[in-house]
């Protein structure tokens, strides 16, 4: 096989001169069997831009240039050029080629990872037509090379790259808008500014040398005493720092108060020409965090060891774990929040206070004025108010930090942390199966570690797109096992689950514990390839006197970190209404203060009444809070402000009722006054009861399918309603679904327009059984989407749009265009920030108001089929 890998290698060879590029001349690696075969595609700037797409076989990589790149629509057949074969270690290569050479210009590695063949690879590469399935950080899933009929004119063989069908088509997402290096996080800009080959000698797909290079080619000088330069080593590794979790913020001016960043801890290491990014656990994610190990390599100083968090920013701006794992997949960009410096110049800091520590460390990235290097400001004293304002703005915590201590690896208590939500590690014990077609499980079964054994903690089963569930049920392949890690199990649990080594560590966000236990509402951010199974416990906070430090006098809810809680604080007006206890926290898990959701209704009133308002409403009061008993409330019973009206509504007892409703600002503020969380509407306005007004299909997912399931069912209900001649809208609930809502002209009756939604559905469920389901009877929806259409008759409701839900993380209902949809990855993604901010940007639902449509007679036959 060798021999016939060398012999394939001498076109290669030929069109190279290696004494002046630095592409390897390699030699041919026969494939072992004990691992998988590699690809990667590698994008090259050269006489065109193209994308040289590469496979493992015969010992070398078979190499095609596709001229416009590869997409996820299976109706793009790309044209892809065969080219001589490359070596297996041109795998690895990334960096630039002298003109004049063969192929001069840039070459980075766009994507890297596995591929299977799905046919016998020989045969194909006869025949001309290559089935496989890929598993690269950026093209998944299965794909086809098939090879074109020769015209009599060509010089190389013509073939065509096509996605083929299966859960990773994308039509919407352009793939080639990842943009940078896979290896190094680089642009092609930065590569040729670079001027460095990269290349490795390991095989393809086999873990990094732990000396791999940074690609920073000026080495770091310190000056000495006399004013002269001297190169200064690499520091060593140096254990970091970590925050003990407690329940409140500590007291005063003794304390520094910084955020916390939703990220991966690093130390990062600068000496000698060298850069070294270690996490916490002293693995080497160097190479990882390629674009901040070049950005250091660039730091003004001799040498320096610098902690910190490496993060990226969210839509809303904020660090978010999911998006930097994305980051790191597709080549996006990175930061990195520096709090502290351990080494400069050569000294060590550790023994100084930190105050100390950090005027050093803001001087070294003031000089540096790197983009990538943000200094992590913080407060002193004042602890409750930062932390309520750090929740309030929706971010994940604080961690604060005695200012005069020294550096001391490991957990202690002059580094506290308090957390806005509950999050924490699990470690992944196995996972339930999915019924869905195409879904590779419908939950995890995740734990602790205590005592020595696994302790369950329940299951996760939201969080997961297409890519990851991919992903993890390969890795679950990898780790099957036949008995269970758990201690023990529930038996509805162990009935069908599936075992793992619990190996896996997940970063899980969620609710609250259940009384035996359990974690419920949770949702899957990530995995934490940083930290070790076994070192992850139960992460429970302490209160303040056993942490060390004075207990504040906030008042605390039990269960989870909350905001502090101004007693006795004096009544405000808002809308004209007089709000009492401003300050009680009304979300604890983000710090929402009462009169905080107060403003908020003030603030989106106008967008919410032109749906909300004057109509009949139910509202969800929560009068002690989230956590306590909530109920609806339909009715006047007294008690409300002056500002929330009533309208008399016929019952069927042939009496009327005072039903409340919302015709201002006022109203709004005055339902928050009485603890409302939701609202709730009708289908009809005041001043025509008995003709609605919209219809609403709510699409309501079994526990395990994902939210990629949801919004391709809103885009099918869509398209079938458009077939009928109704336009339609989406709006994602704040809960797990969407709400697809047609807004009509007053001339059908409540009688019509229930009909019309009742056969609709029922149509669409007997068009695919196995996707929906249109009866509320639970044993028939598992696996399904409920299509509910029974919010459309006289007197039920449906959450209003821009409503707040009862629920954790203060999620809203909110309007959103299509095509933005299609990039939403939950239904609960907006908290009130997000509104608020989406308040001043363009209505999604801008043109709803000028829709003319009704149910008709014909569309009324056409829903019965």
């Amino acid at each position: 096989m060798a021999a016939k890998g060398d012999d394939l290698l001498g076109t290669y060879r030929q069109k190279r001169d290696f004494s002046k590029t630095r592409e390897p001349a390699g030699s041919s690696a026969p494939h072992t069997g004990d691992s998988a075969l590699f690809f990667c595609v590698q994008k090259h700037d050269a006489t065109r831009l193209h994308y040289d797409f590469r496979i493992e076989w015969d010992g070398v990589l078979k190499s095609w240039a596709v001229t416009k790149g590869p997409s996820l629509d299976p109706a793009d057949k790309r044209l892809a050029v065969r080219t001589e074969d490359h070596p297996m270690d041109y795998g690895t290569f990334e960096g630039t080629i002298p003109k004049g050479q063969y192929g001069g210009g840039t070459v980075m590695l766009w994507d890297q990872g596995s591929w299977e063949p799905l046919e016998d690879p020989e045969k194909g590469f006869e025949k001309g037509s290559l089935k496989m399935r890929l598993a690269g950080e950026r093209m998944r899933g299965n794909w086809a090379l098939v090879r074109m009929k020769p015209r009599g004119k060509e010089t190389r063989e013509n073939w065509l790259l096509i996605k083929e069908k299966d859960e990773a088509v994308d039509r919407r997402r352009n793939l080639l808008s990842a943009d940078k290096s896979v290896k190094t996080g680089r642009t092609m800009a930065a590569i040729a500014e670079g001027d460095e080959s990269w290349a490795e000698t390991r095989r393809p797909g086999e873990p990094a040398a732990k000396s791999s290079r940074t690609g920073t080619k000026k080495p770091a000088k310190a000056k000495g005493g006399d004013g002269s330069t001297a190169s200064l080593p690499l520091p060593r590794f140096h254990p970091p720092q970590l925050a003990t979790l407690v329940d409140a913020a500590p007291e005063g001016d003794g304390w520094l108060h910084e955020m916390k960043y939703d990220g991966y801890r690093i130390l990062i290491g600068v000496g000698r020409g060298e850069v070294r990014c270690w996490t916490r656990n002293e693995k080497d994610w160097t190479d990882k965090f390629g674009q901040v190990a070049e950005a250091a390599g660039r730091l003004g100083c001799g040498n320096a060891l610098i902690d910190g968090e490496i993060v990226a920013f969210d839509d809303n701006g904020k660090t978010d774990f999911s998006t930097l794992q994305r980051h790191l997949s597709e080549g996006g960009p990175l930061a990195c929040f520096c709090f502290d410096l351990l080494r400069l110049d050569g000294k060590d800091l550790t023994k100084r206070p930190l105050t100390e520590r950090k005027a050093a460390l803001k001087a070294l990235l003031d000089g540096a004025g790197s983009e990538v290097f943000l200094y992590s400001e913080h407060v002193t004293g004042n602890g409750a108010a930062v932390f309520q304002k750090i929740c309030g703005a929706g971010h994940e915590g604080i961690v604060s930090k005695r200012a005069d201590a020294p550096y001391r690896s490991g957990r202690g208590k002059s580094w506290l942390k308090v957390k806005c939500t509950r999050r924490q590690e699990f470690v992944i014990g196995g996972w339930s199966p999915s019924d869905k077609k195409g879904r590779a499980f419908s939950s995890i079964l995740v734990g602790v570690m205590e005592d020595g054994s696994l302790r369950y903690r329940g299951r996760v089963g939201s969080g997961f797109d297409q890519q990851t569930l991919a992903d993890l049920a390969k890795r679950f392949d990898a780790l099957a096992r036949k008995t269970s890690p758990f201690d023990t199990l529930p038996r509805d649990v162990e009935r069908d689950a599936r075992f793992v080594t619990p190996t896996l560590v997940a970063e899980i966000d969620f609710a609250e514990f259940t009384a035996d236990g359990h974690i419920r509402h949770g949702v899957f951010k990530g995995l934490r390839d940083d930290k070790e199974a076994k070192a992850v416990t139960d992460e429970l906070p302490r209160q303040m006197k056993s942490a060390g430090a004075k207990p504040g006098n906030a008042e605390r809810s039990t269960g989870s970190p909350s905001a502090s809680r101004r007693s006795g604080d004096a009544p405000v007006t808002v809308a004209g209404v007089r709000l009492t206890s401003p300050g009680r926290v009304v979300y604890d898990s983000q710090g929402v203060t009462k009169l905080d959701l107060a403003r908020y209704y003030e603030a989106a009133a106008d967008r919410m009444l032109d749906h909300a308002g004057n109509r009949p409403v139910s509202l969800v009061r929560c009068p002690q809070g989230r956590n306590k008993h909530c109920f609806f409330q339909k009715h006047d019973t007294g008690g409300f402000p002056d500002a929330v009206k009533t309208v008399a509504v016929a019952e069927k007892d042939g009496g009327t009722a005072d039903y409340l409703t919302l015709p201002d600002a006022a109203a709004l503020v005055g339902a928050v006054q009485m603890g409302t969380l939701e609202f709730h509407i009708w289908g009809a306005r005041n001043d025509r009861l008995e003709k609605p007004d919209r219809l609403v299909f709510d699409l309501d997912p079994d526990e395990g399918l994902g939210f990629a399931d949801v919004k391709t069912a809103a885009f099918d209900l869509r398209d079938r309603l458009a077939e009928l001649g109704l336009q339609s809208f989406a709006m994602v609930t704040g809960g797990k679904g969407v709400h697809v809502v047609v807004p009509l002209e007053r001339r059908q009756d409540w009688a019509d327009l229930k009909t019309f939604a009742k056969d609709f559905s029922a149509r669409q469920a007997g068009a695919e059984p196995e996707r929906f389901v249109a009866t509320m009877a639970k044993a028939k929806r598992k696996g399904r989407i409920f299509i509910d259409w029974l919010r459309n008759e006289r007197g039920a409701t449906a959450i209003a749009p821009y409503s707040t839900r009862a629920r954790a993380g203060a999620p809203v209902a909110t309007p959103v265009g299509w095509d933005e949809l299609e990039t939403l990855d939950r239904a609960s993604g907006f908290d009130i920030e997000a509104v608020l901010q989406r308040l001043q940007e363009d209505d999604p639902w801008s043109d709803y108001g000028a829709v003319r449509q009704s149910i008709t007679k014909a569309m009324l036959k056409a829903a019965a089929g």
